[in-house]
């Protein structure tokens, strides 16, 4: 199939792990950006992890975020391998967005 480029976003309504994106079956997932912005006007913090089967990696631990303020989380690319997923979870439910841009390879 070649080259697909999608985004993923989430409004974070909970302080619940959330999925952002779930890499697909003979696919590998190229992540260019991940934005999370606050727009409640209340500075917050993120967590964003990668799962691979039953093992959870830490990428961001408590990543602030501030008032009304949108950070780019990644300097560089994060690949995303067949199956593995990409989780956030926000530390106050209503304040945060996320909006994440991949290029899928298959």
């Amino acid at each position: 199939m070649g080259n697909v480029y999608v985004n993923a976003k989430k409004d974070l309504t909970t302080t619940d792990v959330t999925t952002l994106y779930t890499c697909a079956a003979l696919t590998t997932g190229i992540v260019k950006s991940i934005l999370v912005s606050e727009d409640s006007g209340n500075a917050d913090t993120i967590t964003v992890t990668i799962t691979n089967g039953s093992s959870v990696f830490s990428l961001f631990h408590v990543k602030a975020v501030g008032a009304s303020g949108t950070v780019e989380l990644l300097t560089a690319p994060l690949i995303v391998g067949a199956g593995e997923i990409v989780k956030v979870t926000a530390a106050t439910a209503n304040r945060l967005h996320v909006v994440a841009s991949i290029l899928e390879v298959t």
